[in-house]
């Protein structure tokens, strides 16, 4: 499905409106969000229900006394709303208008009216707590009449759970501004997501059209990569057109923000419970042994995981032993974990272990800015992550994108391809593809936050194409993994006393100068004594290696394979471009004295 988002403006700027025109005196900014986002949730609810508002009541008043759960007879289409939720209130938001006096009152009835898995909805954006505020400023009333105006349609028919959340994206981006706070946490472009969906499904298209299929996002936000993915796979005009059984799972930290997806799902009639509330990384919120087929995600980076670290470190001395972070083939014996500033690589080991052994296996799509490729030295968190990645060949592709494509930031960003099911020709191998050329970018008329830049469906079908066709060209380069690894030795220096004889142990062994030790990395490729002859003697003479010392550590220097270098203007250019400063600046300086 593709979405028109600029036509997605003017509902938009009618909530920022009604925010502007209702809270402006009672509320910051920045807290906006925390009246309007429950209230478009409950709105679109609402809409659903008012056509089956009189039979729900019928049914609810009949059986209240004779049956203790009623959920079965509320929500199925003969008795029932027909829905996965029902409101068992007499009131629907029009309704509340018609007796102004008693308008807090009934409308906590409303709200206590609905089924139990809405009441977590409203639980988790607090929004009961805003009614009193908004009772007292007397804006409850306008609030709700803003909402019911036929000038703003928010019925799931005429915008879409797709399309909606865009907008609650938006909304958040706009309202986190407000607080400078970070939106790109919950807000991945939709081209973005788009591409993700070509990179995890196509190479396995043949395979997919039957059978049932989990899809997974560990940091879900409000749902968009679980939709556009479902969509994606089953869309009757799309590029796969399977008839698979899809079931979506996710989870979501932030309480509005999974309130949101949750609620959506109720819309989309997916399974709610499916959508976990909690950190992921601390407290996974599904079965231990559950596994997934799809993942996609754009997991946090450069944010904190402390609260997470501190909560997992239950073993002795504090000591992590979760089984999705404890990697074979490590230096530690304890878990191997990420810098505590940052999170990213977390994510991925945790979706690493939820892989499936079966004959499809998982692929996996994740977002990560490029300290996913190169943080950490030989032996450090990072780096052992990423060998424990490479080594088992996990790793299939990464697409460098344009900068400014996010909302919150300019700096570089990737597309990571896991796999445990690599096809034959790419066994052993790494893609590297940089889809960052203006070639492959769109300039946006009207800047969105940072984001300056798009794909368009042509930029999603090139790359695509890179990937699948797996062949070298000027913007995809492919490498065995060996090339990202290297070993890190460490040189040794003699210690010598003040007349420069050297200083041996009991074994007559010379004693190493602790100020002199020094490191070199030495590409796996290569052979470490032929390069420590070759690089160092030459300029320490008594230097010397020990093979016990020797750490295997991988990075990805990305622009270095596709670096272009740029020759140096001419002297000539140059020159006349100071002349012309020059010509400038004695006008400047004129005008300045006269």
């Amino acid at each position: 499905m593709s979405l028109n988002t600029q036509s997605l403006q003017p509902v938009i700027n009618f909530l920022w409106t009604v925010a502007d025109d209702v809270l402006v005196n009672t509320y910051q900014k920045g807290k906006y969000k925390d009246v309007i986002l429950p209230m478009v949730v409950i709105r679109r609810l609402d809409l659903l229900l008012e056509p089956t508002k009189e039979q729900v009541l019928k049914t609810f008043n009949e059986y209240k006394s004779k049956l203790q759960n009623l959920d079965s007879l509320l929500t199925n289409s003969k008795h029932g709303s027909g829905l996965a939720f029902y409101n068992t209130s007499k009131f629907t938001l029009k309704k509340l208008l018609d007796d102004p006096k008693n308008l807090r009152s009934n409308f906590e009835n409303y709200l206590n009216g609905f089924s139990e898995n809405v009441q977590d909805i409203i639980k988790q954006f607090k929004f009961r707590n805003e009614i009193e505020t908004l009772d007292e400023a007397d804006i409850l009333f306008s609030l709700i009449e803003k909402f019911c105006s036929p000038k703003v349609e928010l019925h799931p028919d005429k915008l879409p759970p797709l399309a909606m959340g865009y907008v609650y994206e938006d909304l958040v981006r706009r309202f986190n501004e407000e607080n400078n706070e970070e939106a790109g946490e919950h807000f991945t472009p939709r081209e973005i997501i788009d591409l993700m969906t070509h990179l995890v499904f196509l190479p396995v298209k043949d395979k997919i059209k039957q059978g049932t299929y989990l899809i997974y996002d560990p940091c879900v936000g409000s749902g968009g990569m679980l939709t556009i993915a479902k969509n994606f796979l089953l869309n009757p005009d799309g590029l796969i057109k399977s008839n698979a059984t899809v079931h979506l799972y996710g989870q979501e930290s932030t309480p509005f923000i999974y309130a949101t997806c949750k609620s959506d799902m109720l819309i989309k009639g997916e399974d709610p419970d499916k959508i976990a509330y909690g950190s992921t990384l601390s407290a996974y919120g599904f079965d231990k042994d559950l596994k997934f087929d799809f993942m996609l995600t754009n997991p946090p980076y450069g944010k904190t995981w402390a609260p997470d670290k501190k909560a997992l470190g239950v073993g002795p001395k504090g000591a992590i032993i979760d089984k999705r972070f404890m990697l074979k083939g490590s230096y530690k014996e304890e878990a191997v974990t990420s810098r505590v500033n940052d999170g990213q690589l977390m994510f991925v080991l945790h979706m690493l272990s939820k892989m499936k052994d079966t004959e499809l296996g998982s692929r996996i799509a994740s977002v990560h800015n490029g300290s996913a490729l190169f943080t950490g030295d030989a032996g450090q968190g990072e780096s052992e992550i990423r060998k424990y990645i490479i080594e088992n060949d996990l790793l299939e592709a990464i697409v460098a994108l344009p900068n400014d494509m996010f909302y919150n930031t300019g700096i570089p960003t990737y597309i990571f391809l896991f796999t445990n099911r690599k096809a034959k020709n790419r066994k052993g191998k790494i893609q590297l593809i940089n889809a960052s050329g203006e070639e492959f970018t769109f300039k946006m008329r009207k800047n969105l936050g940072s984001k300056r830049v798009e794909y368009k469906p042509e930029h999603i079908d090139l790359i695509t194409k890179l990937c699948l066709e797996f062949k070298e060209t000027e913007d995809s380069l492919i490498f065995d993994n060996e090339e990202f690894g290297y070993a890190q030795i460490t040189v040794y220096r003699p210690l010598k006393d003040e007349k420069g004889n050297i200083i041996t142990d009991s074994k007559g062994k010379p004693k190493p100068d602790p100020q002199l030790k020094d490191t070199e990395n030495i590409p796996l490729k290569e052979d470490i004594q032929e390069f420590f002859e070759r690089e160092v003697l030459p300029f320490a003479p008594d230097a010397w290696w020990e093979k016990k010392d020797t750490k295997i550590g991988y990075e990805i220097n990305f622009a270095k394979y596709f670096y272009k270098h740029k020759p140096p203007r001419s002297l000539e250019e140059i020159t006349a471009e100071i002349i012309e400063i020059e010509k400038e600046t004695e006008n400047l300086l004129k005008d300045i004295v006269e």
